[in-house]
């Protein structure tokens, strides 16, 4: 069966600005329409679809460009590190804030604990190919995992510090995403305009029954998007479940 005019025409562009340079713009519909032979509302469908796709963005009064590649980021209990690296990108981190506090009252609810329990709190600037890619603020219980504070956080991994010095095993855990308005300072961190949108994905982390770790994690909503997999119903009358991850 022969692709519609507009899905060959999509196909072509996408070749062509694969290896454009980011930002760069591109033909309007009308360009596209006359060097291709094509009609305006074929060329308009074609790079609606390549929006739709991610491959390009739409700035209102300025154009059509090439959009920066998008990056998944699995909900599971991994490691950034792992996850970037897993993706061809070169991982980094920059330390922020590493010392010991007492939880908070929301803090304390979330870790199963009484309110000025020792905590560590570790924030990171998360880096892939040296592009900032989210602030990740972790709360970790301070009687389980004490010392923290001797361990180089902007090169090393804090699962394998946690797994490997301190024996722990992470049995399950819970993700929430939702959205918001990038904080001042952590705008200007993450290198996007004051007020934008940014995605925060909220995760607890169980080991040995507790709740041992509770992250916040800031991404620019510029850079990521989220879509899910609808899995078949396996049981008579319940819904279906939805694997969701963050590309960007």
């Amino acid at each position: 069966m022969t692709a519609p005019k507009y899905r060959e025409l999509a196909d072509m562009l996408s070749a062509q600005f694969a290896h454009a340079p980011i930002g760069s713009s591109t033909p309007s519909e009308r360009q596209l329409a006359e060097e291709t032979g094509v009609s305006r509302m074929t060329a308009r469908r074609a790079i609606d679809e390549l929006v739709r796709e991610g491959l390009l963005t739409r700035e209102v009064g300025r154009g059509t460009f090439v959009a920066r590649p998008t990056v998944s980021v699995p909900l599971q209990l991994t490691s950034f590190t792992e996850d970037m690296r897993a993706r061809g990108y070169v991982p980094s981190s920059r330390l922020l804030h590493l010392g010991v506090l007492p939880a908070s009252e929301p803090v304390a609810a979330v870790m199963q604990i009484p309110a000025g329990s020792e905590v560590v709190l570790l924030s990171r600037l998360r880096l892939a190919d040296g592009m900032p890619m989210a602030i990740e603020r972790s709360h970790l219980r301070g009687d389980l995992y004490p010392g923290l504070e001797r361990y180089d956080f902007a090169a090393d991994s804090l699962y394998r510090v946690l797994v490997e010095e301190y024996g722990a095993r992470f049995e399950a855990g819970e993700q929430v995403i939702r959205a918001a308005i990038v904080r001042d300072a952590d705008a200007d961190t993450l290198s996007i305009s004051h007020g934008e949108p940014v995605l925060e994905l909220l995760r607890t982390s169980v080991s040995r029954g507790s709740v041992v770790e509770w992250t916040t994690s800031t991404y620019p909503a510029s850079r990521f998007e989220l879509s899910a997999r609808i899995a078949p119903v396996t049981v008579q009358g319940s819904a279906p479940r939805s694997a969701l991850r963050v590309r960007g």
